[in-house]
């Protein structure tokens, strides 16, 4: 009996010149992963590294335990949403194997999965390009970050949105907070939203 191979699910990222971007991605199984200070403080250094490659602005972020929220601009047309994605998951992924494979750590055998036979892979990031859609109206990009800034207060992980260290909040509710050198750079919201 011939069984259909499986496929991937395929997402199309576009572009028009001005959008922002609404980035979801999961950890493995929406596991609480991303719990560990240690760990979101390399994820803030992965992603600053990627938004620099990949000719981005960070407009506001939200790391939860088992997901990230981003809005990013690109700075000129045709951006690369996949490479800026594999630019921010797959350095900061194998970093976190390294870690757990120095420390002995049980969860390196939970977070390495069976592809096909002979071949297993890491995986602290659920498969696939995740979530994302484009913001084309200030409304709808305030919107976005009303919303990923709430997220931890939903979540019962804090009481005000600036309470949670690991998103851009503070960024925005608080005009005179001090800059946290663990968090990634927000460029904040680009010229043509601020008009």
């Amino acid at each position: 009996m011939n069984q259909r191979p499986r496929h991937r699910k395929l997402v199309k990222h576009y572009h028009d010149h001005g959008d922002v971007h609404e980035l979801t991605f999961s950890c493995y199984q929406q596991r609480p992963l991303l719990i560990d200070d240690q760990w979101r403080r390399m994820l803030a250094e992965s992603l600053d590294r990627a938004v620099i490659g990949h000719k981005f602005q960070l407009v506001g972020f939200v790391f939860m335990p088992e997901h990230v929220h981003l809005l990013v601009y690109h700075l000129f047309d045709s951006p690369d949403i996949d490479g800026l994605l594999s630019a921010i998951k797959r350095p900061f992924s194998v970093r976190i194997k390294r870690l757990l494979e120095n420390s002995g750590s049980s969860l390196l055998s939970d977070l390495t999965v069976r592809e096909r036979p002979g071949k297993q892979a890491f995986r602290f990031w659920q498969e696939g390009p995740g979530y994302d859609r484009n913001l084309q109206s200030p409304k709808a990009v305030l919107a976005s970050l009303d919303y990923i800034h709430a997220n931890p207060v939903v979540a019962g992980l804090c009481i005000r949105a600036e309470d949670w260290k690991w998103s851009s909040a503070r960024h925005y509710l608080l005009p005179n907070h001090q800059i946290d050198p663990d968090l990634p750079t927000i460029h904040g919201l680009p010229f043509e939203y601020l008009q």
